[in-house]
């Protein structure tokens, strides 16, 4: 006879799978955790100069409005409001251009042993 209290087939499957899963994923933070110690000091001054690049552009960009703005005013004649808001929609285009762009750029993951494992994985489990 089997005891009642025991679990049935279906649980321990469940249970060995659960394990299974969690164990795979495990192996796959631990794997994405060592290529980032790896690269650390890659991505540490990378993020560094892309900062510093990135306050550069920002100045230039700010310069490169105001003399939007200028000739808007001076040489179209518009009032400055006018000229102020044509900036501001060009402003608005051009940040939801970037906006959807990097958007899809930032998909998934991104450190190339950890997609590799979790496709294996997945083929893995799923049979394919």
């Amino acid at each position: 006879m089997t005891d009642p209290n025991s679990p049935g087939p279906a649980r321990v499957a469940a249970g060995r799978v659960g394990a299974l899963m969690t164990s795979v994923m495990d192996l796959h933070v631990r794997i994405a955790l060592q290529e980032v110690d790896r690269e650390k000091r890659r991505l540490i001054s990378g993020g560094l100069l892309l900062s510093g690049g990135l306050a550069l552009l920002l100045l230039a960009l700010i310069g490169a409005e105001l003399a939007l703005l200028l000739w808007l005013h001076d040489a179209q004649g518009l009032s400055w409001i006018q000229a102020a808001l044509v900036v501001a929609a060009l402003d608005l285009v051009l940040a939801g251009v970037f906006v959807r762009v990097g958007g899809q750029l930032l998909k998934g993951p991104y450190l190339p042993q950890t997609t590799a494992g979790l496709s294996k994985t997945t083929k893995a489990l799923l049979g394919r």
